[in-house]
């Protein structure tokens, strides 16, 4: 017989936000803590609102976020349950919740919805050419689509020069075999995305990192290397979450037109902000090479991006790099994408992910105030600054032991870099009430860094 719940009520005022929210964190809590045991009968909805002072239907939204994160199931008349594999899967969601860096999923299920509408508008207007292998470069109305997303950053091209690809790796793999060769020289900062370094060792290509991500450091190198290209994150850089400044970018610009570099523009980030700048791309586009993607602003199950190619013939050159590669994006995911941006979706979806993206970037600013830490006030990660004599390795195994998921600098550094940080992902965590134990955690080993260093001085 499953234990029949009567006696659990949570106190809201512990978790912030709307009231529904609080309840599924206050669930999320108790299985993790032991106070509700796989299997357990959760009071009926009318108890809870009855007893909490609230409405059925807000009891209601928090039984179906609950469920949506697989923490409870509904059985009709019998109630809501406390799922069997609740607690394993909160315990998986802590050991990766600061390692991934991916976008917050938001509270309330709207992605999910939107996913479920999206599917059922693809495959009722386009099921027959959608099930199919797609044209080159993707369907032109999807295209269009991706023109009309670069030009909200400034980017003024025709659908003809987009091409759709599966997924921002994706499409910088075919952009980088499409544009440099087997020992070409490209400048990219000190610490720098992963999965670029891993396309670059792939194709024999050398990265000269800058001192700096600025058109005064890039000139320099310039005039001393024979470089190929420039990769850059403007908006929210991963991993150190700089954001470059339009006044930079014209001037970066001006630096790759006089000495005419490529630009390999990799703006993951570029529409998370509440007020994006201009792309670089946008500023010298015949050079320009410039990546749009959905993973990092709505979900990275999408695998769907977009790239801005300087002429519909490199378009079509590049067309063919991404068919290599992964043949096409998900033709439905692709569809879907372009229906949301018709019906208003996309930008809800991506407030939605603004919305808690800020949140989180607060809390982790008040409660690492006292570090030196790179964050942006609507990104989804922190890059958290050490000691010179600290050890960033140590400190990621000491974490991951903790139940907490950073990524030493070492991982992304060029060279032999000699800065000892951490990336610390914001997104990957299922709740807010992991994020700040998380942080928590991260917090007292600081401290304990801290008191160490102390006692050696």
């Amino acid at each position: 017989m499953p234990q029949k719940v009567t006696d659990w009520i949570p106190d809201l005022a512990r978790w912030p936000g709307p009231k529904y929210q609080a309840l599924a964190e206050a669930l999320n809590d108790a299985i993790k803590t032991g106070a509700l045991k796989a299997g357990a009968r959760l009071p009926t909805q009318r108890t809870m609102a009855h007893a909490l002072g609230c409405d059925l239907t807000t009891i209601t939204r928090a039984y179906n976020v609950a469920r949506q994160r697989g923490l409870i199931d509904g059985r009709g008349k019998a109630g809501s349950f406390v799922r069997e594999t609740a607690a394993d899967s909160i315990h998986a969601a802590i050991q990766t919740d600061t390692g991934l860096n991916t976008p917050p999923v938001p509270a309330g299920g709207i992605l999910q919805d939107a996913m479920r509408r999206g599917f059922d508008a693809a495959l009722s207007h386009g099921a027959g050419s959608l099930l199919q292998y797609q044209a080159s470069g993707g369907d032109p109305s999807i295209r269009r689509a991706g023109a009309d997303l670069a030009a909200r950053l400034g980017i003024a091209i025709g659908s003809d020069q987009i091409v759709v690809a599966a997924g921002g790796q994706n499409a910088l793999h075919a952009v980088s075999r499409a544009i440099l060769a087997p020992g070409s020289k490209v400048a990219c900062g000190e610490f720098v995305y992963p999965g670029f370094r891993a396309i670059a060792v792939r194709l024999g290509v050398e990265l000269v990192p800058l001192r700096k991500m600025a058109a005064d450091a890039l000139e320099g190198v310039c005039r001393e290397r024979d470089l190929a290209a420039l990769y850059i994150v403007p908006t929210n850089d991963n991993p150190t979450a700089a954001t470059i400044p339009f006044r930079e970018r014209e001037k970066i610009a001006e630096v790759a037109r006089r000495y005419r570099l490529k630009i390999i523009e990799d703006d993951a980030y570029g529409l998370l902000p509440k007020e994006p700048l201009p792309a670089i791309s946008s500023l010298v586009p015949q050079q320009a090479w410039h990546i749009l993607s959905t993973s990092k602003i709505i979900s990275p199950a999408l695998r769907v991006a977009f790239v801005s190619a300087p002429t519909v013939a490199d378009a079509m050159r590049l067309a063919a790099d991404v068919h290599d590669t992964a043949v096409m994006p998900p033709p439905l995911n692709a569809a879907m994408v372009a229906s949301w941006l018709r019906d208003g979706s996309f930008d809800r979806l991506v407030t939605a992910v603004r919305t808690e993206c800020e949140w989180r970037s607060d809390l982790a600013r008040r409660m690492l105030q006292n570090h030196s830490i790179g964050l942006h006030p609507q990104g989804c990660h922190v890059w958290l600054k050490l000691p010179a004599e600290a050890s960033a390795s140590m400190l990621s195994q000491q974490l991951a032991a903790a139940g907490v998921g950073a990524i030493p600098s070492d991982r992304f550094a060029i060279g032999q870099g000699k800065d000892q940080a951490l990336r610390v992902s914001l997104g990957s965590a299922a709740s807010r009430t992991t994020v700040n134990s998380a942080l928590r955690q991260l917090k007292g080993h600081l401290a304990l860094l801290d008191t160490e260093r102390a006692d050696f001085v």
